[in-house]
C-alpha cells in the first residue's frame, strides 16, 4: 500500500514536472530545425532525456499492475533515466550563470551557452533565458523524484521476491510432510496386514 501511494504519487509529480521542459526545450530545437542549424548538445541532451523520461513515467503510470510487478526493472531504469537527467543538467549548467535580467553583454544567455547562434536570428534576452533555466531547474527536481521511484520499486520488489521464497518454502516443506504421512500411513497398514496374515 505504502509503495502504491509513493510510487502514483511521485510518478504524477514527474508527469507534472517533465512536460514543461518538453515543451519549451521544443521550442528551442523547432527554432533550429527551421534555420536549418544543428541543435546545440546543451540543449538537445536534455530535450531527449525529458522526453523519454515523460513517456517512460507516463507508461508506468497506466500499466501500473504491470509496473508493481516488474518493480525490480522499473527501478534499473529509473536509476538509467537519473543518470541521464545528471548528464543533460551537467550539458545545460552554463545557464546557472546567467542573468536573465541583466542585458549586459557579458551576462547574456546565449554567452553562457555555447553554440546557440542562428544566421540571421537574433535571440530576445528575457523570455529564452528564463525558459532555459526553468527546464534546467526542473530536470534537477527530476533527479529527486527518480531517485525515490527507483528506491521505491527497489524495495517493493525485494519484498515481493522474498515473499515468493518463502511461498515456495513453505509449499515445498507442506508438501514433503503429505508425502511422509502418506508414506508413513501406507507402511504401517502394510505391516498391520503382515502381522495379520503371520497371526492367522
Amino acid at each position: 500500500m505504502l509503495f502504491a501511494i509513493v510510487f502514483v504519487c511521485t510518478r504524477i509529480s514527474q508527469i507534472v514536472t517533465l512536460t514543461p521542459p518538453v515543451g519549451m526545450l521544443s521550442w528551442f530545437v523547432g527554432k533550429f530545425n527551421d534555420a536549418n542549424v544543428l541543435t546545440p548538445n546543451a540543449i538537445l541532451v536534455l530535450f531527449i532525456v525529458t522526453v523519454l523520461a515523460l513517456a517512460w513515467a507516463l507508461f508506468t503510470l497506466l500499466a501500473y499492475s504491470r509496473s508493481s510487478h516488474n518493480a525490480l526493472f522499473v527501478s534499473f531504469v529509473d536509476l538509467c533515466f537519473l543518470g541521464a537527467l545528471i548528464a543533460g543538467i551537467y550539458f545545460l549548467r552554463g545557464i546557472q550563470f546567467a542573468d536573465c535580467q541583466d542585458p549586459a553583454r557579458g551576462e547574456i544567455w546565449y554567452n553562457k551557452v555555447h553554440d546557440v547562434g542562428i544566421p540571421g536570428f537574433s535571440w530576445a534576452v528575457n523570455k529564452p533565458c528564463a525558459m532555459l533555466k526553468a527546464s534546467w531547474a526542473f530536470a534537477i527536481m527530476n533527479t529527486v523524484f527518480f531517485a525515490v521511484t527507483a528506491f521505491a520499486a527497489w524495495s517493493h520488489g525485494d519484498s515481493v521476491v522474498v515473499e515468493e521464497r518463502v511461498v515456495r518454502r513453505s509449499s515445498h516443506s507442506h508438501s514433503g510432510r503429505h508425502s511422509h504421512r502418506h508414506r508413513s500411513h501406507s507402511g504401517s497398514g502394510h505391516s498391520y496386514q503382515s502381522a495379520r496374515r503371520v497371526y492367522v
